[in-house]
């Protein structure tokens, strides 16, 4: 069934053919049936060679055709079945070749799809090549959303072209929790570039005084954010990428690479001397007192949102809301919502006194570049801080020492403690006693956040694999409980049955 209006693609030549099916490789997702239909050397074997080898990011693999064998199986980041039905004798063979099992997980590509037309997914995509008079001509139609995914593609490539890249190679770098994407661009005259996809989304249901969760907690809706945090970051010397063009409009950027090397080794375990420039890195930072409202394009500024008491407690409700009724089966009673808010509503009262300058919100692996050609601070690179905030310093820093992804050896988190504050010491007052209770605070907030997230994630998106971190997040969270301060979250994580380990 087709509910969109058709896609059609004017391909001059084999090389567009080529840009096509690299294209489609950033815009398709697990469950999509892709249809390709077309004569004899209408394009469809080089469409499908190139989307393959742009999935698997491997110029030399070898696609043979599954004529004979009528189905060839690819272990990609997102595995992919190619079907060849010219030699199927009935349509109704089709399962036997396991289609349904292919779509579970990952894409279906079917050459000759008129072979089993009746058999195929009524909501699949539809990629019809035809001769032109010089060239092809695609056309792609089917459900509407998929088609949206595929014009975004196509329409960063166009960007691509009009910024002065043509026929630039595209190849997924990497994605997060939220909505944005990131592309590795690589010019025709060599270099890398990284691409940044951020499209706008619609606001969700209101949660809280008629306002949708992203914004009452402040969650970054445009790039205007991240462009002027960047320059900020860059003023201070600090490894933030490079914003060489922005499309605000279409939320696309182009940015500086940082290069590839993280903080943690092959086998995912954290390199402690990173680990530790990274806390320098923080400490550097957070000397210097940020400004309220910074410079972006075309004269948007930026105003960075307080952490506020609203925002920490919206955050730290996904336990709530999420973690509570996942492990027990029941939802919350009114009366342990309540209890739980006002538990929220004292700690926060604690952070009053407490240091606040810029914090970037997302400090930990997976957003630090190493960069070992570099000296001093400049060593760490800093990406994905769009949705910083003021507040308590103490949060970056329970996020790198408590970091959500990988396990941080306790001797390790330990030292980074004692290598932030020695050198805040140094750097002018620190009252060091007042930011370790705030520490226990944030990183209670945050683990209360993440153990909900992590289950939000799974039940609503669809995205089961962020569990894995659960243990951890709630290791953690037993960590930050034992703090004098925060006695009344763990009578309520007790009484409630939220269990944690034994820290």
């Amino acid at each position: 069934m087709n509910d969109g209006t058709a896609i059609v693609v004017t391909l001059a030549d084999e090389a567009s053919t080529i840009r096509l099916g690299e294209d489609l490789a950033l815009a398709l997702r697990p469950g999509d049936c892709v249809a390709l239909s077309g004569d004899l050397g209408a394009g469809k074997s080089t469409l499908a060679r190139a989307l393959l080898r742009a999935m698997a990011d491997d110029e030399t693999l070898e696609v043979p055709s599954p004529t004979f064998t009528l189905v060839q199986s690819y272990d990609l980041r997102i595995p992919v079945a190619h079907f060849d039905l010219y030699r199927l004798g009935d349509g109704s063979e089709l399962d036997e070749l396991g289609l349904d099992e292919a779509l579970a997980t990952g894409i279906a590509l079917v050459e000759w799809p008129e072979m089993a037309e009746d058999f195929l997914p009524a909501d699949r995509l539809t990629l019809r090549l035809e001769h032109e008079t010089s060239g092809r001509t695609a056309t792609i139609s089917g459900p509407a959303l998929a088609l949206d995914r595929i014009r975004r593609s196509l329409a960063i490539r166009a960007l691509l072209d009009r910024w002065g890249y043509p026929n630039a190679r595209r190849r997924y770098l990497t994605g997060d929790a939220s909505v944005r994407s990131y592309e590795t661009v690589t010019p025709e005259d060599g270099g890398s570039l990284v691409l940044m996809n951020w499209p706008r989304q619609p606001d969700g249901p209101p949660v809280h005084e008629g306002k949708p969760y992203p914004k009452v907690v402040h969650l970054a809706e445009d790039a205007y954010s991240f462009v002027a945090i960047s320059r900020y970051l860059r003023r201070l010397s600090l490894a933030a990428p490079e914003v060489f063009r922005a499309d605000y409009d279409q939320g696309i950027l182009l940015l500086e690479d940082l290069g590839e090397d993280g903080v943690l080794d092959e086998q995912g375990r954290p390199i402690a001397d990173r680990y530790r420039e990274s806390v320098v890195c923080l400490g550097y930072l957070h000397s210097h007192p940020a400004p309220r409202d910074l410079a972006a394009d075309g004269g948007h500024v930026h105003h960075i949102p307080d952490f506020d008491p609203t925002a920490m407690k919206m955050e730290a409700r996904l336990l709530v809301d999420w973690h509570l009724p996942w492990k027990r089966g029941t939802e919350a009673s009114e009366e342990e919502r309540q209890t739980f808010l006002r538990i929220w509503d004292g700690l926060i009262g604690e952070l009053e006194s407490a240091e606040k300058n810029l914090l970037l919100r997302d400090f930990h692996s997976p957003n630090i570049i190493w960069r070992a050609h570099e000296s001093g601070v400049r060593r760490v690179g800093i990406i994905d801080f769009q949705d910083a905030m003021i507040g308590p310093t103490a949060y970056d820093l329970a996020s790198i020492v408590q970091d959500a992804r990988v396990d941080v050896p306790p001797a390790l988190a330990e030292q980074m403690m004692r290598d932030y504050c020695t050198l805040r010491r140094s750097l002018g007052p620190f009252d060091e006693r007042e930011f370790l209770k705030a520490f226990a605070i944030m990183s209670a907030q945050r683990n209360c956040k993440l153990a909900g997230l992590w289950v939000r994630l799974m039940k609503r998106d669809g995205k089961p694999g962020y569990m894995k971190h659960m243990p951890r997040t709630l290791t953690h969270l037993s960590w930050s409980l034992r703090h004098e301060v925060l006695a009344p979250l763990r009578g309520w994580c007790l009484q409630t049955g939220i269990e944690l380990p034994e820290s």
